[in-house]
């Protein structure tokens, strides 16, 4: 991507690289440092179709970053003809790859359909947040039928700003169905935006889809048809600009001593870390394990490392007294065993696939990396004490990715 840095008053357009290396221009306004907001308009549109609304989002705040899809606009035109809805779902995630922070994923119509496929599995790796305008999910076929034949017309005249094979054919009953099938995921603060008066589906329709979103609220907005068209965005940036204030607020959070202690939860959040399962032997000779992200390396000489073990954890007695332990780092294909290790009331190592290590410290099998420790040091740190090991003997597995947590989700690495 060919990013540069504006002022707030300036357009300046840049180049992403989409799906298959085909070129997407963009414009981007506002400061760097501004919450990002990426525009995605509908099938036979471009990025000008969000002049105004771009326009009150800088004004109130926010970085904005106007997309063409590929066949329209000045973005390139697919070499080989694919306009299918999977290479612009491609396109999209690539997008969002080469971005400097997840924005709000604003999009209309088509770029909706786009938007929630492109979202259904990651969502919040991708996105901070999500708008979907004018967005049908199960559409009249006639209806769609004529729009569709009419955005056709419309890429023969002179000088469309779209090719003609960009508006694609598609079984309106597979959109729904994947539409449907893609909403559980897509666990990210949500509004739907229709304008009453919208000819694309009907309202009952819209609302029945925002209950299947995790965190959607509604907004019908009456006496209007498609809402962002020309000069009739005024009432969605209204709205528009109300969710982004509630949801997504410019002034960052600020935890102070006394303060909530969800906020200081949070912030700490903001580091990513992998994942360990931290283990044992009890003096009953049970395997014993819990999960946890709070590790780090001390020293290579000696070589020690360190885990924080809550004074609460039903395996913390255990593990202060312990002479060995063991940390096994876990990777992409160990979210279970991280949720597993992590609750309660079941035996964690009942379906695990485990081995006792040489200092008699549980391995997990499959892990990303294995440290047998011999106890070092214990230090009290309030709530936790510090589990200090020696590092006997370690192993890793370097073909293997690393299982992630970040702002209180699971992640995985993206390689851009």
């Amino acid at each position: 991507m060919a990013w540069r840095e504006t002022r707030d008053d300036a357009m300046i357009p840049v180049a992403f690289r989409g799906f298959g290396g085909i070129r997407l221009e963009a414009d981007v306004m506002g400061d760097a440092n501004d919450p990002a907001i990426l525009l995605v308009h509908g099938a036979g549109q471009t990025r000008a179709v969000w002049r105004e609304a771009s326009d009150a989002l800088v004004r109130a705040g926010r970085r904005v970053v106007c997309l063409d899809l590929r066949g329209h606009g000045d973005s390139e035109r697919s070499p080989d003809g694919r306009y299918d809805l999977d290479s612009h779902v491609e396109d999209l995630r690539a997008v969002l790859a080469q971005m400097g922070s997840r924005p709000v994923v604003v999009a209309t119509t088509f770029g909706g359909w786009i938007t929630l496929a492109a979202l259904a599995q990651d969502a919040g790796s991708l996105a901070a947040g999500l708008v979907l305008v004018d967005v049908p999910v199960r559409s009249d076929p006639e209806t769609a039928g004529a729009i569709g034949a009419a955005l056709r017309r419309r890429a023969q005249e002179p000088g469309a700003a779209f090719e003609s094979g960009a508006i694609p054919e598609m079984s309106l009953d597979a959109v729904a169905d994947r539409l449907v099938a893609a909403a559980p995921g897509i666990a990210i603060p949500t509004l739907f935006v229709r304008g009453g008066m919208s000819r694309l589906d009907r309202a009952t329709d819209a609302q029945s889809y925002a209950g299947l979103l995790p965190d959607c609220e509604i907004v019908i907005v009456e006496d209007e048809g498609l809402l962002v068209r020309g000069d009739r965005t005024e009432a969605f940036s209204a709205v528009l600009l109300d969710f982004l204030e509630r949801k997504h607020p410019r002034a960052a959070p600020e935890y102070r001593i006394g303060s909530d202690a969800r906020t200081l939860r949070d912030a700490l959040g903001c580091f990513a870390t992998g994942i360990t399962v931290v283990t044992a032997i009890a003096t009953d000779g049970k395997p014993i394990g819990l999960t946890a992200n709070s590790f780090t390396s001390v020293s290579l000489d000696p070589p020690l490392l360190l885990v924080c073990i809550a004074n609460s954890a039903g395996s913390a007695p255990v593990l202060r007294s312990v002479e060995h332990f063991g940390v096994n780092v876990l990777q992409i294909g160990q979210q279970i065993v991280s949720g597993r290790f992590a609750g309660k009331g079941e035996d964690r190592f009942a379906q695990a696939d485990w081995s006792v290590g040489e200092t008699g410290a549980p391995l997990l099998a499959g892990s990303l990396g294995a440290f047998e420790c011999r106890r070092h040091a214990v230090h009290d740190a309030g709530d936790h004490f510090l589990l200090v090991g020696e590092v006997m003997r370690a192993q890793f597995d370097p073909r293997r990715d690393p299982l992630l947590y970040f702002r209180g989700k699971y992640r995985r690495l993206h390689f851009a």
